[in-house]
């Protein structure tokens, strides 16, 4: 029975050049050249979607960034939460603009169970990343600050 999410079916040729790194990107990831495209398409029609965001990382968990700032979406996203207001996040961070903060809010917007994913694994408790990482050393900020 077909899968109900995926589309029809079709046939592409590529170029040479566009082929040849399809097929290196299948090799290296381990993935097959139609999750490869399908991959690469959906992220350049967000990235058209949303000027100004783009993707870094290793697949399969690329991560969208606003450019320019250094910030992932979610870490914008989740910074925007925690001071409560945009003006203090762009008077605090001098590459944040609050276009960036629209930007974010956006695509959060449009991709929440993506955002909210990537701001729950930074979340993790302690017990979990014990739990997952053993060899975890945990040292307080005023360890960290002290002189």
């Amino acid at each position: 029975m077909p899968d109900p999410q995926k589309g029809q079916p079709f046939s592409i040729r590529f170029t040479r050049e566009a082929d040849l790194y399809v097929d290196e990107e299948a090799r290296r990831t381990g993935r097959s050249k139609s999750a490869v495209v399908e991959d690469l398409a959906l992220e350049a029609a967000k990235a058209r979607r949303f000027p100004g965001i783009s993707f870094q990382g290793e697949w399969p968990d690329r991560e969208p960034v606003i450019n320019d700032t250094g910030f992932d979406v979610w870490q914008l996203c989740e910074t925007i939460d925690n001071y409560g207001s945009v003006a203090r996040v762009v008077a605090d961070f001098p590459l944040v603009t609050e276009l960036h903060c629209r930007l974010a809010r956006s695509y959060r917007d449009a991709y929440p169970d993506e955002i909210e994913e990537a701001i729950a694994s930074n979340n993790r408790s302690r017990d979990e990343l014990q739990a997952l990482y053993p060899f975890i050393e945990w040292v307080s900020y005023e360890e960290l600050t002290a002189e």
